[in-house]
């Protein structure tokens, strides 16, 4: 009998089993990775530069990794569900900024800027960075590219009087059309833009 009552109780006990929730899956995250090594640069000892908190609306203020497929419908931006950014992209757009700057110009936060004033130090001019696009575009299922738009404003000392103001944009194909593969060709469009705003700053900021 006890067999029997076993033998009758144990389908019932394997489908409560199967019907036990899945563990949540987590999202990968992401960064930027390591930035290239830095090469011999003549141009160090440069002015130094405030560089502003970088700005950014809607979507590209939270940590959602984004897409779009072009092939169907390129206004619709759709982010990835087991993927993200380790950080807001405006925050490590910042982080990436302030590492490639600074390879030839010392690159001030505001509370920085603060303290050299405080200190009897005249305010370096300020670099104003607004996000307006970082997504990766998908032309086929199986080919895609990484899109960047940012729009720079460089200010005179103290905020108070524009120097110039340009619009940057740089994409990259991605090696794989996942996530990953947008992933690596947003970071390569991010180290590509920094390359073009530091010799547009060259040109511009006053020593």
């Amino acid at each position: 009998m006890k067999r029997r009552a076993f033998a009758l109780l144990l389908p019932g006990a394997l489908a409560a089993c199967a019907a036990l929730p899945e563990k949540p899956v987590r999202p990968t995250l992401y960064d930027f990775g390591p930035p290239s090594p830095p090469g011999a640069s003549a141009a160090a000892g440069r002015p130094a530069l405030v560089l502003a908190p970088v700005e950014a609306d809607g979507l590209l203020e939270t940590p959602a990794l984004l897409y779009r497929l072009g092939y169907e419908d390129p206004h619709q931006v759709r982010p990835y569900a087991y993927a993200r950014w380790s950080a807001s992209p405006p925050q490590l757009l910042f982080q990436r900024l302030r590492e490639l700057l600074g390879r030839e110009r010392t690159v001030l936060d505001d509370a920085a800027a603060a303290a050299l004033v405080r200190r009897g130090g005249e305010r370096p001019p300020v670099l104003r960075v607004e996000l307006e696009e970082f997504s990766q575009l998908f032309d086929s299922p199986s080919s895609s590219r990484g899109l960047l738009r940012l729009r720079c404003t460089l200010l005179e000392a103290g905020a108070s009087q524009r120097l110039a103001q340009l619009t940057f944009q740089a994409e990259r194909p991605a090696p794989t059309a996942d996530a990953a593969g947008g992933v690596r060709a947003l970071a390569s469009a991010t180290d590509g833009a920094a390359q073009d705003i530091a010799l547009w700053l060259r040109q511009h900021a006053r020593p």
